[in-house]
């Protein structure tokens, strides 16, 4: 006789809670209502869906990397290094997650996008306020870019992370705290302004890779720093990649060059003197 295949659960000893008490039900709590009510396409477009569940998911995502980051930065303050190198890591496993999305994404062919590509308007990620808020938060302080959001409700956030220290800033502090002789004016200074590398902060970290047992904390956080920015990266790759499948070269729909732009992105680092030192080494 052929093995017996189950076609439904046996749900007999289980104590399932069906009505839970108190109303808390596991909608409830997500709010489901509301999150699966926020998809609202403008034409009838079967790929359009798509588009939008994407890109809401990814700024979901982003909400949870600034949570990360920002407690990260407070836990390096208080020189609590532990808390700090976990969420960093759980930042980079988030970026794996936002890289992987860009595959889904590269499933919409040219011809499926430009069925409703029109429809978008001016609308781009380039006017994603929590995108520019982690990119400052990580250190690429541009505060031109701080324009886009200059008339809407974010405004007045991207301002204050754009003033905020970046982890870089806050590590330098840590380096100079552990007697590395870092120079006063990379301590306090402009954070709205872009950090230039530096001689002696690559001296440091040198000194950090070249004697590991003493100098363990900082070079994990080192390399917990580099581990998100290499992520990071791959999140613009595969961005760029995506985008260039799509729709080739043409001029994005937030004003910028498109692929031509992101593949400028793709030569900036947070961390500069993290790459550098690895050819001095």
């Amino acid at each position: 006789m052929a093995e017996k295949i189950s076609t439904s659960v046996d749900l007999s000893g289980e104590d399932v809670h069906w009505s839970p008490k108190g109303g808390l039900s596991y909608g409830a709590y997500l709010r489901l209502n509301d999150i699966l009510e926020a998809q609202s396409p403008l034409t009838a477009e079967h790929d359009e869906m798509m588009f939008i569940v994407i890109h809401q998911t990814s700024e979901l995502w982003l909400k949870l990397c600034l949570h990360e980051l920002d407690a990260a930065i407070d836990c390096l303050a208080r020189e609590e290094f532990g808390p700090a190198f976990k969420m960093l890591s759980r930042i980079a496993r988030i970026q794996e997650q936002l890289t992987q999305s860009w595959s889904i994404l590269a499933t919409m062919t040219p011809a499926d996008y430009l069925k409703f590509r029109d429809r978008l308007g001016q609308s781009s990620g380039f006017q994603s306020a929590q995108y520019r808020m982690l990119e400052y938060r990580l250190g690429n302080k541009n505060p031109a870019m701080a324009r886009v959001h200059a008339k809407t409700d974010a405004a007045e956030k991207v301002n204050h992370y754009l003033n905020l220290p970046s982890i870089y800033d806050e590590t330098l502090k840590q380096l100079a705290k552990a007697g590395f002789d870092i120079p006063a004016e990379l301590l306090d200074r402009d954070f709205s302004q872009p950090y230039e590398p530096n001689a002696a902060v690559e001296a440091a970290w040198k000194a950090v890779y070249s004697d590991t047992v003493t100098n363990w904390a900082l070079y994990e956080l080192a390399e917990k720093l580099v581990d998100v920015e290499h992520k990071f990266q791959q999140w613009r790759f595969n961005h760029m990649k995506t985008v260039e499948r799509i729709i080739g070269y043409r001029r994005g729909t937030g004003g910028t060059g498109g692929v031509s732009y992101l593949v400028k992105a793709l030569d900036l680092r947070f961390f500069p003197e993290l790459w550098t030192v690895r050819t001095s080494l």
